[in-house]
């Protein structure tokens, strides 16, 4: 029975100091404040005003973001994480000091390969919408890229005013005060116009790809709500399930599109998943992702994270372990007679079934209609 593995950043079954008091203020550890309910967003928020058990837990709160990290399917597997802060937070606070993530992050940022001492601007959800008219053999078309990136890391420096309206391409005057209004320091100095701190160099791409959950059922009390509601109560709860189908959906309709465009801008994209994830898309699709271990980047890049055995460790936030980093080409190429593995054998089928399987099961039930196709033309038939 699927259960609640991490409750705001803790096994739920930790009942020390440290993970009372963070389920107490609904604080993320990976993040640094307040839960913002992750992956589960507003829509598994618990009303309060409807649950007086839960709250007299959060005297003041009108809701609670749920602060599910994972899911445990069965009892000993490894959690399933469902809250991409659980994976990795680049946007986190970094003011208390703390170093959850950090071997993590440390593992990117080598794999990047920026040059040491580079400060790094961090965005988070950047979101980019672009048309443009491209001339097709059917004539103008208009094409458009609607793409959010979770994490858009790109060097920091001083720029000049020529060279900001250059990299930006706009004009001085609306630029500045977008400038002004983000907090950047404009500065005029030997009657030159400088921007500090201004995004300059080789972008990079951090996408987190975590599972999605089944949606549970109200009625059997196991969607996500329902399970932290149970669970804050202490009563036994039962939490949904993984849909394994939409979360490989989800990351094959971006994977080739987002590592494409930062290899247009010189820079790179990282996937970070967890390895029960890359051991699904390898039982399900034809791309074997472990055949491609690697120790730099290539055009395509996933790095995979995992519990390992501290999934078994009842205190205490635990600290994922890098699975491996696995780097290849987006598509198939040839090598002498064979044809080359690429990250595209993840849109191909991983069998082919033969046609024997397909009339077993049209036999085991009747047809329910019948279609006849439109006689032929020209025999004389009408």
């Amino acid at each position: 029975m699927p259960q609640i593995f991490e409750l705001f950043g803790f096994p739920l079954i930790d009942d020390t100091q440290a993970a009372r008091s963070g389920r107490a203020n609904a604080f993320c550890p990976f993040m640094g404040r307040v839960c913002d309910g992750g992956g589960n967003r507003y829509s598994s928020h618990l009303h309060l005003a409807r649950l007086p058990e839960v709250l007299a837990l959060y005297p003041g709160r009108e809701t609670l973001p749920a602060g599910v990290c994972s899911i445990r399917l069965v009892a000993d597997g490894e959690p399933w994480i469902v809250c991409p802060r659980r994976l990795m937070a680049l946007n986190r606070n970094r003011q208390d000091g703390d170093t959850h993530q950090g071997d993590s992050e440390s593992r990117i940022l080598r794999l990047l390969r920026y040059p040491a001492g580079t400060t790094l601007g961090v965005w988070s959800e950047v979101k980019l919408m672009y048309k443009q008219q491209v001339r097709t053999p059917a004539g103008n078309r208009q094409k458009k890229f609607d793409y959010t990136f979770d994490y858009v890391l790109m060097p920091l420096g001083r720029v000049t005013q020529e060279q900001a309206v250059h990299a930006s391409g706009i004009d001085w005057g609306l630029l500045s005060r977008h400038l002004r209004d983000s907090g950047f320091t404009i500065a005029q100095r030997e009657r030159t116009t400088y921007i500090e701190d201004f995004p300059t160099g080789i972008p990079s791409i951090i996408e987190i790809m975590t599972s999605s959950t089944s949606g549970g059922n109200k009625a059997k009390r196991t969607t996500i709500a329902n399970a932290v509601e149970d669970a804050l109560r202490g009563n036994e709860h039962k939490a949904p399930g993984i849909n394994y189908r939409q979360v490989w959906a989800r990351m094959v309709s971006q994977l080739i599109v987002k590592s494409e465009v930062a290899l247009n801008w010189g820079g790179r994209t990282i996937w970070l998943v967890q390895d029960v994830l890359v051991d699904y898309i390898c039982a399900s699709t034809a791309l074997d992702v472990r055949q491609f271990l690697a120790e730099g980047l290539d055009e395509v890049n996933v790095l995979s994270l995992t519990y390992g055995n501290k999934s078994h460790e009842q205190h205490g936030v635990i600290e994922l372990g890098v699975d491996g980093v696995f780097a290849g080409p987006m598509a198939a190429g040839v090598d002498g007679a064979n044809v080359r593995p690429s990250f595209q054998d993840m849109v191909r089928a991983v069998l082919k079934p033969e046609i024997t399987r397909l009339v077993k099961l049209l036999v085991s039930k009747r047809p329910l209609n019948r279609i006849a196709t439109p006689r032929a033309i020209g025999n004389g038939q009408h």
